[in-house]
């Protein structure tokens, strides 16, 4: 399966609390639900096509607890059935249950787990939001493809995406739209490690 992310960011790279403002209050934040008003169907249709690819969902430990908390309360399609009925993988080293079935936790070593199930038959693993697990599975070259919505907005503060040491990767543009409420989507492959060179040197 290829290891697929998809990250809501705002313009300024911060991805903490899209979805409403008391999601993600930690460390002070109180800038949560920039995301919203930005949502269209154009951009539902595309996250629909997008989760229609999952053969599974792989989430970090506070993305999973929010995640069980309000999905299950959510039944209409397309969201609801596959949200719920995906099998999902949960990386923690401090979960002992997981209650929101099909799950399974993995602990230990988080990365060879996730090298394995890249390895199984399917089409996508699909890791949503989880940004924690995302820094160090791109760190460990496990990320195949980045999917960014990113939000005609800037915050200020907030835990970014990609802070300052993240680790250097290439990157493919392989897709981008927008949406009608100014949302702009860019899919890209990772190409390991980026390519440098001198401007106006010749060859």
């Amino acid at each position: 399966m290829k290891l697929t992310l998809t990250q809501f960011l705002t313009l300024d790279g911060v991805y903490q609390g899209p979805g409403s403002p008391d999601e993600d209050t930690s460390d002070g934040f109180t800038r949560g639900g920039w995301f919203v008003p930005y949502l269209d169907e154009a951009f539902e249709q595309l996250a629909a096509t997008w989760l229609g690819q999952a053969d599974a969902l792989l989430l970090g430990r506070r993305t999973y607890v929010n995640f069980a908390r309000d999905w299950p309360k959510m039944t209409e399609p397309p969201f609801g059935p596959l949200m719920n009925g995906l099998p999902k993988y949960v990386a923690s080293h401090t979960l002992t249950e997981a209650e929101w079935n099909p799950s399974m936790i993995l602990s230990g070593d988080i990365p060879a787990q996730i090298a394995d199930l890249k390895r199984r038959p399917g089409h996508e693993l699909q890791l949503h939001g989880s940004a924690r697990l995302s820094q160090s599975l791109l760190a460990a070259g496990l990320i195949d493809e980045l999917r960014l919505v990113i939000a005609p907005v800037l915050v200020g503060t907030g835990r970014r995406l990609f802070p300052a040491g993240v680790t250097p990767t290439g990157l493919r543009l392989v897709r981008h739209e927008t949406t009608p409420r100014g949302l702009a989507v860019h899919t890209y492959e990772t190409t390991g490690q980026p390519g440098y060179g001198t401007y106006g040197a010749e060859a």
